[in-house]
């Protein structure tokens, strides 16, 4: 039995002699019209009818035909959503996603906003079994300097913070770290910064070729923007990977949350980047100050605009000593939804369960393997550095060796039916 439907029918009578006609039609479905309502516009000699129809397709089709038939009336029919059009227009841009890793940034923000995302979070993760398998890849990071010549509004390094604690690994411990976690198992290691001049391209490439000459591991530069030149130096110098976040695609967010930077720019690093042969990482926070869904939807485009091999999405945390220090975090939920949808876009792309979800909920980072993700950051900083690289508050517990570190990763990641590399 075909369900009913809610329809409005707008009436426009520019010829006032066709009203009888009009009236005896809508008696002759009034079993069907809910309520109308009519506004004599005298000075346009015309008069405007609103009618709310509640039937089937084939009635309100018939009605609306008749209407059209009558010369001097202007119809238009407008149809309400019912729950079953918007599960056929969910499971629409869900299979558009699976089947051609396309949307539009409207169509993401429908879906970022639904009530029920069980089944988009089902079809992200049997898209990551498909193409990564079972395999959570586990990567080392070693935060070697909290300097930064920054001004980022949210983070708790940005230079104007006189409370950070300021550190710089000497080159040497960098290394030795490095090699460290590769004899523990690590076979990619992520060096980390904040803008530090004193880290130069040259010394920065030396550091890369030592860590290449003692271990197989993939290595990983994220300290931030360069010029083309400087990043094909690091890359001749054996750096595999780049990662450089874009924060929000919303070109007025970042130029308030980036006192002294421009998203082109950053955007022209990734693009630098990508060029060079890099495995190209980005990724955006969650939460940001004027951050939508339609935001969002953006950030999510951009990263298959860059053709990312790896994103970083997590939600944003405040830290005291910031301008953003009284903004709440973001949602752990919308979180995960930007990874699944991710995932959904770019089948390929890396995707990790970033240490911001940690921070605000242990669950959540493990749930969020079940929603796309396929990598774990570790941090592998030496405990005297570790607290003082504070983007965002966090407690680290008690420190302990790189190797127990490790091991204690991994029995987690296999206790939710997942194997560590």
């Amino acid at each position: 039995m075909e369900e009913n439907r809610i329809a409005l029918i707008g009436i426009i009578v520019e010829d006032i002699t066709v009203t009888d006609r009009l009236n005896t039609l809508l008696t002759e479905y009034g079993d069907h019209i809910v309520g109308r309502m009519g506004v004599p516009y005298r000075s346009k000699g015309i008069c405007i009818i609103s009618v709310i129809v509640d039937a089937t397709n084939d009635i309100i089709s018939a009605l609306s035909g008749k209407l059209g038939m009558i010369k001097g009336l202007n119809i238009k029919t407008v149809y309400a959503k019912t729950k079953g059009d918007m599960i056929t227009m969910k499971q629409t841009i869900i299979d558009k996603l699976v089947n051609s890793q396309s949307a539009t940034a409207d169509e993401l923000a429908y879906l970022l906003e639904l009530d029920d995302f069980l089944d988009i979070y089902a079809a992200a993760d049997g898209v990551r079994k498909i193409v990564h398998g079972d395999t959570v890849h586990i990567r080392a990071i070693i935060e070697f300097s909290d300097y930064c010549s920054r001004r980022c509004a949210y983070c708790g390094l940005n230079a104007e913070n006189s409370n950070v604690h300021r550190y710089r690994m000497k080159p040497e411990d960098i290394i030795q770290t490095a090699v460290e976690a590769y004899r523990a198992g690590y076979l990619t290691v992520v060096l980390q910064s904040g803008e530090d001049g004193w880290f130069t391209p040259k010394i920065l490439g030396e550091i890369v070729k030592s860590i290449r000459a003692q271990t197989d591991m993939k290595i990983t530069l994220s300290c931030g923007e360069m010029s083309y030149e400087d990043y094909k130096y690091l890359r001749e110098c054996g750096a595999d990977k780049y990662l450089l976040k874009h924060e929000t695609a919303d070109m007025e967010i970042y130029a308030a949350l980036h006192p002294d930077a421009r998203l082109e720019s950053r955007i022209n690093c990734l693009m630098n980047i990508k060029q060079l042969g890099y495995e190209t990482g980005s990724g955006f926070m969650i939460g940001l100050p004027g951050q939508t869904t339609r935001t969002i939807a953006k950030d999510i485009l951009l990263l298959k605009e860059l053709r990312c091999d790896m994103a970083g999405i997590g939600p944003f945390i405040p830290h005291p000593d910031t301008p953003l220090r009284d903004h709440l975090h973001g949602s752990i939920e919308l979180t995960k939804r930007a990874v699944a949808l991710t995932r959904l876009i770019l089948p390929h792309c890396n995707l990790p369960a970033t240490t911001a979800l940690g921070v605000l909920s242990k669950d959540a980072k493990d749930d969020i393997l079940s929603c796309g993700a396929n990598v774990i950051m570790r941090k592998v900083t030496p405990p005297d550095y570790r607290q003082m690289y504070e983007i965002y508050p966090v407690d680290f517990g008690e420190a302990k060796d790189i190797v127990t570190e490790r091991r204690e990763l991994e029995a987690q990641i296999r206790s939710v039916g997942r194997e560590p590399k």
